[in-house]
């Protein structure tokens, strides 16, 4: 038995030997911290080695596709790495990301449990002048959201953005962020409309207007938003406030929260922009 090379994608490998199966070499893997390939024919190892540098040169030929269509097997025995999701969830964001995230889970299944009023009674925006001092509802207002599509909207977002300032930045100035745009996009929303609003997306708008100025003015920050992402939040902006999905939006909390996270951006930046 002759090794002839190692590899450390398996599906690499396997296409390798599925092809040279087609040209009537039979080769036998072996899994370990990499995947070896053996040949028993040691009299035919100068073609599989010529072989194996053309397959090199381009692994993603279609004719190495197609050998393993015409003569792989199911039971080869390799192990893939596999990516849990709740894994991926936690490689992108930190524990501050994750902590906001299970709590805005959790006061949605209360709310489907008990009611929507019960809850706003207890986290909503001071409605009354005699709970001004009750100060944990200037940003529990952010935990509350009302339908499927407004949890899912504000915490994928949340988790992209969120989780990438976060690893990027430190857990303190994800909740510098979040606090002080809960804090005015909540404040500009109750001037507006009143007490009776809820959601991130105060806090969503301020990280999209946070991460896109900061990548545009300190590239080696490491954080960046697409300019398409960009301008997909402003014309969902415009959008609201023309009423054009027919549902209730908190405009003025998107517009301060964006406002907010320009600002703490270009705050963030100034010293970066004089280093330049």
């Amino acid at each position: 038995m002759l090794m002839i090379t190692s590899f450390t994608n398996p599906r690499v490998a396997q296409a390798f030997v599925d092809y040279m199966a087609t040209q009537g070499i039979i080769l036998t893997l072996q899994q370990h911290t990499q995947i070896d390939v053996w040949l028993a024919d040691e009299s035919q190892a100068e073609r599989v080695k010529a072989e194996l540098a053309r397959f090199l040169e381009n692994p993603a030929d279609p004719r190495y596709l197609a050998a393993s269509w015409q003569s792989g097997q199911t039971d080869s025995g390799l192990r893939y790495q596999r990516f849990p999701f709740l894994a991926t969830l936690r490689e992108r964001a930190g524990p501050f990301t994750l902590f906001i995230s299970a709590a805005c889970i959790l006061v949605f299944i209360i709310m489907n449990v008990v009611g929507d009023q019960p809850v706003m009674i207890m986290l909503a925006w001071p409605f009354d002048p005699s709970l001004k001092f009750e100060f944990w509802r200037y940003f529990t207002h952010a935990l509350m959201h009302f339908s499927v599509m407004h949890i899912l909207f504000n915490l994928l977002w949340w988790w992209y953005l969120g989780g990438a300032v976060e690893k990027r930045l430190g857990s303190g100035k994800l909740v510098v962020i979040t606090l002080i745009s809960a804090l005015l996009s909540g404040f500009i929303q109750h001037q507006f409309n009143g007490p009776w609003f809820g959601g991130l997306s105060g806090v969503v708008y301020a990280l999209m207007g946070y991460v896109w100025l900061r990548g545009e003015r300190d590239p080696d920050s490491g954080i960046y938003l697409e300019r398409g992402l960009m301008a997909f939040a402003l014309i969902w902006i415009v959008a609201g406030w023309f009423d054009l999905f027919g549902m209730a939006i908190a405009n003025a909390a998107h517009v301060a929260g964006l406002a907010v996270g320009l600002a703490m951006a270009f705050a963030d930046t100034l010293h970066a922009r004089k280093r330049t």
